[in-house]
């Protein structure tokens, strides 16, 4: 290429500063744990995934286990699917669960800030090798996830399922998740809680339920909770349900057991 022929574009293909909005910074939230113990969490500053929120969801189902933990949680092995920031696994861990494992969309933001999480509520943990984090797409072989069970385990004793339920297209591939990790015994259970955030579509959530039981599951529709306010104030639909937490729980048909 002749001499004259290069030329410097200079700063012709960069972005001018302030191109893009920056990208909103991580923030903290607490849980408060019905022992006073306070469980901190690290968000992330936004994402499509919604792991930017603690949902209220993720707060109730912490509850709940918290208060069946001496049943439900302490020796048990617990997968939770769709954590965000991961609060009931923590929470779980803390209570005493054998193993717990959080897992989400395998997003390197996503995944990170869940290790980030465990190892800040480490030091409320009696044993913190039992809290373990790995990404995991709904549906996907779930064999990396029963690796983290303890010699002799065969499943899962508690799922739990904050706020997944939402993705209606995804309904096959939870049930096929939960076929494939939860222990075939009488007392495994998951646990499904969401509120409809969208209500005019709560026909199409529920339709996981039929769903749950055609593929060899049983539901027990065990408490529905009013909470003080709703988590997006400006979103339209039903107030009233906006802020109501739905919880299920779900275990094996007795067909599937014999």
């Amino acid at each position: 290429m002749a001499e004259e022929d290069n030329f410097d574009t200079g700063a012709m293909f960069e972005d001018p500063e302030g191109f893009y909005e920056p990208e909103p910074e991580p923030t903290f939230a607490e849980h408060h744990m019905l022992s006073g113990q306070k469980v901190r969490v690290r968000l992330v500053g936004s994402h499509p995934l919604y792991g930017n929120l603690l949902w209220n969801a993720g707060r109730t189902s912490s509850h709940y286990i918290e208060e069946r933990a001496s049943t439900l949680i302490e020796g048990k092995d617990v997968l939770e699917i769709g954590a965000a920031a991961g609060v009931p696994s923590i929470v779980s861990a803390i209570l005493g669960a054998r193993t717990s494992v959080m897992t989400d969309y395998p997003d390197l933001d996503l995944v990170g800030n869940m290790r980030y999480n465990a190892s800040l509520a480490a030091p409320q943990i009696a044993n913190p090798g039992s809290l373990h984090v790995d990404g995991y797409k709904w549906g996907n072989p779930v064999e990396p996830l029963l690796a983290y069970l303890p010699a002799g385990a065969t499943g899962f004793d508690v799922l739990i399922m904050a706020d997944v339920v939402y993705s209606h297209r995804e309904h096959p591939n939870l049930i096929k998740t939960m076929r494939e990790t939860m222990k075939r015994t009488k007392e495994a259970v998951a646990l499904v809680i969401f509120t409809p955030y969208e209500p005019w579509l709560l026909p199409k959530t529920e339709k996981f339920f039929p769903l749950a039981e055609e593929s060899g599951f049983k539901v027990t529709k065990v408490f529905e909770k009013l909470m003080d306010e709703v988590l997006f104030e400006n979103d339209p639909g039903d107030e009233r349900l906006r802020r109501t937490v739905f919880g299920y729980e779900i275990r094996w048909a007795d067909e599937e057991l014999n």
